[in-house]
């Protein structure tokens, strides 16, 4: 770099630097025009996270976008001779496009998503709900575990699968608010009846109403990505599961402090459980209404939206359709097209099957385990029942390991199978362990690593699904799936342990939940083993084939000077 170049730069750079007393702005009339850096780290300031700042104003003055251009021009000072000072300030190139990070949410979103994340912490507040199962076999319900676990526990599967489709469409069609209330109501008749009831139908009817809010958690999930732009979509998904497994957390460790430390009989328990839902209730009434939403009440496309994204959104929109049947025009038909081109791609095939098959026995040890640690350990006492405690840590170990996922980068279409099936073989081990134990606190610990290795795929499986498809089919790929999980789940349950079935114990069912991942897990490492061996194979096959060619003999041609003669009397043709 000669002399001249060098102070051009130096005075370029002391020109937007700030001084060391403090940071000041370099456009008094506007906020987001400040220095990064400081005198003494002699560079300039207006580096690409900068960039991307003046790039998120939506009002600065044309002064800053003078300032921005003359910025761009003296980073390029002492690299090419280029005046950058007349480009505009939103450059499309990779440097100057402002990355996830830098984005923030505008403020009429902002309020919307932190009231609706404050929403979700707070129905999650149900300290009486890990002491259900002890509270229906204590004497204040007096009911048998054989009830409880034949006749009340599988009306929950029942319920699930009768209203989760409907409440699938009605979702997306009433766009989300009514459902969340819907919701609500159900958390209050739940604790209603288990205050009030004292039947084994008003039970029955109780765990129908815990089948409702479940099916009702997709439009909690769904409901927060029609307030944003799909450019943050990914930080308020995080978000919202972030404030729901903080309100199972918390609500974990007080029902367990209540009964442990502060000595709340259940039914005290289950009405501080019903007032901070009644609260939930409330809330759910003052909840923004969407003004579109992903099917029926489909708006103009977010602005934040990339153009490849819009590609995809209008794919299943740009196909002709005029000369065809009206059975091929019809949406059902689509949908079963679309459904077919998903199973037609081995990953999304692989990881629908682990999200049916894995969620239908994760939810069945779920229903029933805490029926399990009241037959291995029958407390006479309320404070040594510790199913408070054992959810929270769970909850807890369940977002480390989903966080830790995020990390793992190998190449899954070549070790998925084998990870699938490493982590169901770890769970029909723990599963065989519950089972046969007769220590309660081997059970806990059991119960907990089995949630965290199911904990640990599923954020692995979401974006294996989602990364290839748009939002619409994600939706609707996720949405079969957990209808056809649910179905299998009613089937072991009516099967399994229904009175009107086979009615087994639960040590008993544990017991064929362990064969249940078993088979899974025999199933998944030959499926690895094919795909290890076929990719073998074909790395030998490439490696052969990148072999150089044989040289080939031939005889010596008398006056060739090129040619050099062997010991035989050959020479070698190249």
């Amino acid at each position: 770099m000669t002399a001249l170049k060098r102070k051009q730069k130096n005075q370029v750079w002391a020109k937007y630097t700030v001084p060391r007393a403090g940071l000041e702005p370099l456009c008094g009339s506007m906020r987001c025009c400040t220095g990064l850096r400081t005198a003494a780290a002699a560079e300039p300031c207006f580096t690409p996270l900068l960039k991307a700042h003046f790039n998120q104003c939506r009002h600065r003055p044309p002064c800053c976008r003078a300032t921005q251009g003359d910025m761009v021009g003296a980073s390029a000072v002492g690299n090419e001779e280029k005046d950058l000072n007349n480009e505009p300030c939103n450059q499309d190139d990779a440097e100057t496009s402002p990355p996830a990070s830098v984005k923030w949410m505008p403020r009429l979103q902002r309020w919307p998503v932190i009231f609706l994340c404050f929403y979700g912490f707070m129905v999650q507040l149900k300290p009486g709900e890990p002491f259900i199962t002890p509270l229906l076999l204590s004497d204040e319900k007096n009911f048998t575990r054989e009830q409880v676990t034949n006749e009340i526990s599988p009306v929950l599967s029942y319920s699930y699968m009768a209203v989760l489709v409907p409440i699938f469409l009605l979702t997306d069609y009433l766009r989300y608010k009514p459902l969340l209330v819907l919701q609500s109501l159900s958390h209050v008749s739940i604790w209603l009846l288990l205050l009030l009831g004292t039947t084994l139908f008003q039970m029955q009817f109780m765990e129908f109403f815990y089948g409702i809010t479940m099916a009702t958690r997709v439009a909690y999930s769904s409901y927060i990505f029609s307030l944003v732009s799909p450019a943050l979509y990914q930080h308020v998904a995080g978000y919202s599961r972030s404030s729901v497994l903080l309100g199972v957390f918390l609500s974990s460790v007080l029902g367990q402090l209540c009964v442990s430390v502060g000595h709340v009989p259940y039914a005290m328990l289950s009405s501080i459980s019903l007032g901070f839902v009644s609260f939930g209730l409330l809330l759910s009434i003052f909840l923004p209404w969407p003004k579109h939403s992903l099917f029926f009440n489909r708006g103009k496309q977010e602005e934040g939206a990339t153009q490849l994204e819009l590609d995809k959104m209008r794919l299943s929109e740009s196909t002709d359709l005029s000369r065809t049947s009206p059975w091929r025009r019809s949406a059902f038909f689509q949908i079963l097209k679309e459904l077919q081109n998903v199973v037609s791609i081995p990953c999304l095939r692989l990881w629908s099957i682990w999200w049916i098959f894995s969620s239908a026995g994760y939810y069945l040890v779920l229903f029933y385990v805490h029926i399990l640690w009241n037959n291995l350990y029958p407390a006479t006492e309320n404070k040594h029942v510790y199913n408070g405690g054992v959810e929270a840590v769970s909850t807890l170990l369940g977002a480390a390991t989903s966080f830790a996922a995020g990390f793992v980068k190998i190449r899954w279409n070549l070790w998925s199978e084998l990870v699938i099936g490493v982590i169901t073989a770890l769970q029909a081990s723990l599963l065989l362990l519950m089972g046969m134990t007769n220590s309660i606190w081997i059970c806990y610990v059991s119960y907990v690593f089995f949630k965290g290795f199911y904990q640990f795929l599923v954020p692995i499986a979401n974006f294996q699904i989602a990364s290839s498809l748009t939002k619409e089919l994600c939706a609707l790929v996720f949405g079969v799936n957990t209808f056809l999980g649910t179905i299998l789940k009613t089937i072991i349950t009516a099967t399994v342990v229904d009175k009107t079935g086979l009615a087994l114990s639960v040590h008993s069912q544990f017991l064929i939940y362990f064969s249940y991942f078993t088979l899974l897990t025999v199933i998944y490492l030959g499926c690895a083993a094919i795909v290890l061996i076929r990719h073998y194979c074909s790395c030998r096959k490439d490696d052969f084939a990148k072999e150089p060619p044989c040289k080939e003999l031939t005889a010596l041609e008398v006056g060739d000077t090129k040619s050099e003669p062997g010991v035989t009397g050959v020479r070698v043709k190249n």
